[in-house]
């Protein structure tokens, strides 16, 4: 009985103690709270005074200084959210775009390499993009420089002040459309530094050392690919002669097709060239390679009016226009001389009619995108089968038989059928004007290029050897085979 007692004594009092605990949590709880309360308005009140003083004692500092190619951003979402997306379409033309499409064009034993080639370009580009190469073409030197005054240098490239980036935050724009963050601006022009200089590995596919390939792309993108970016879009001469290039004819495809050239003649035939049989190895990566560059392109070409207004909307549909004209007149050359009209045909029939559209996609109307495409094919066909035959070099994949043929075109019936209804900024257009951009463009890649191969040829070297070669690259260089 003693033990019943004491043990209902012991939950009375266990109970008393959970009953109590709310009540007694709830009064610590306020008397916490009211302690916190004063200790916070102490703190703010503190807060408040050393804010007064350092206000009074030190002036507030002054926002960051903007460079000559900057303006303050005056934010619109629908625009940015626009070029985010087309920077997206852009870069899915190098990767996987045109990767797949240089990779089943090569023979098997090389496609790895041919792959891996558009995979190193993406990543070393992007690096120099940032380091140095931005602030050459969309930078405006305004410090003399090599003994040569601001003005006379920024005809040419943009300077240095921008290296890594640094003045670029949050709150800047580029000049040209202040509307759209800097940093987005940045990534879109990034994705065309990207994919020009991937365009030249369809030149020297099948032939050249991985570790020269990288350096000489590294090379070119500062020396080349800036400059003439800089002449054209970034304020330089090439646009002060008025100079009409939507979306790149000259900057992209003329340069890379003219660079790929010298690269070819450069580097020499491929082993067994004209004598051994080198069949694409697979029609259908090249196939989904090509539409993915068709998709791609109207990121790369509506996207370069940076809006999505009435101007994007004709450059949207010149580039559907010509890119299947295009390839309806590649296939009907190709169906005379040859008998058959192939897969692969029709699908370079296709790129060539994009190539030449890009220059013109925003200022022609759609009977002048037509004309583009209706041309681009007998051209380029011309150019990519005659023209290689009869001059004997050994440009792999067609870099300057469709590019370099196709950007030169596409430049030179900018300035023949660009429509001021279109575009007001077409109302001065003329012939001669492209013809002085496309001899500038011509001679700067072509002198750059050459002498940056020199350097490689003397630092990394350049070519594979012989045995190298004939065991693929794949194997060879990157110990990686597509049959096991």
């Amino acid at each position: 009985m003693k033990t019943w007692i004491k043990l209902s004594r012991a939950l009375a009092a266990a109970a008393a103690l959970l009953l109590a605990a709310p009540v007694a949590s709830h009064a610590l709880a306020q008397e916490a709270a009211s302690a916190s309360a004063e200790a916070v308005t102490s703190a703010a009140a503190s807060v408040a005074e050393s804010t007064t003083a350092s206000v009074a004692a030190e002036p507030a500092a002054a926002a960051p200084a903007l460079l000559a190619s900057q303006k303050p951003l005056a934010l619109d979402a629908a625009d940015t959210t626009y070029l985010i997306f087309c920077t997206a379409m852009v870069l899915m033309m190098t990767l996987p775009g045109l990767a797949l499409f240089y990779g089943g064009m090569v023979r098997r034993k090389n496609i790895i390499a041919t792959v891996t080639q558009s995979v190193g370009v993406t990543c070393v580009v992007a690096i120099v993009w940032w380091v140095v190469s931005y602030s050459m073409a969309f930078g405006t030197a305004v410090k003399p420089m090599f003994g040569l005054s601001a003005d006379t240098l920024n005809l040419f490239f943009g300077g240095f002040d921008n290296i890594m980036l640094k003045a670029v935050t949050p709150t800047t724009a580029y000049m040209a459309t202040a509307k759209v963050p800097e940093f987005t601006w940045i990534s879109y022009q990034m994705t065309f530094a990207i994919i020009t200089p991937a365009l030249i590995t369809g030149a020297f596919a099948e032939r050249v050392k991985f570790s020269g390939l990288l350096l000489f792309m590294v090379l070119w993108s500062i020396l080349v690919y800036a400059p003439i970016c800089h002449m054209v879009w970034g304020g330089g001469i090439l646009s002060k002669w008025g100079v009409l290039d939507f979306a790149g004819g000259a900057v992209v495809h003329c340069n890379s097709g003219v660079a790929g050239l010298v690269c070819a003649l450069f580097l020499g035939r491929r082993k067994g060239y004209g004598t051994d049989s080198m069949p694409a190895n697979n029609p259908v990566y090249i196939m989904i390679g090509a539409s993915l560059l068709f998709v791609g392109w109207i990121g790369f070409n509506a996207g370069s009016e940076w809006s999505g207004d009435s101007i994007a909307s004709a450059a949207l549909l010149n580039t559907i226009l010509a890119t299947c004209v295009g390839g309806v007149s590649w296939k009907i050359v190709e169906w005379i001389f040859r008998g058959k009209p192939s897969l692969i045909g029709i699908l370079s029939g296709m790129v060539a009619g994009l190539v030449v559209i890009t220059p013109a996609c925003g200022f022609v109307n759609p009977t002048g995108a037509m004309i583009c495409g209706l041309l681009a094919g007998p051209v380029c066909y011309a150019s990519a089968t005659w023209i290689k035959k009869l001059l004997g070099y050994d440009d792999s994949l067609d870099a300057f038989g469709i590019h370099g043929a196709g950007g030169i075109l596409g430049a030179i019936l900018t300035g023949w059928l660009a429509d001021p209804v279109i575009n007001s900024l077409g109302k001065d257009h003329n012939v001669i004007a492209q013809l002085k951009g496309l001899a500038v463009t011509i001679l700067w890649s072509a002198i750059g290029t050459l002498i940056i191969l020199i350097i490689c040829k003397f630092t990394t070297g350049l070519r594979v050897t012989a045995d190298q070669e004939e065991a693929g690259l794949d194997s060879s260089l990157h110990d990686e085979v597509m049959d096991h």
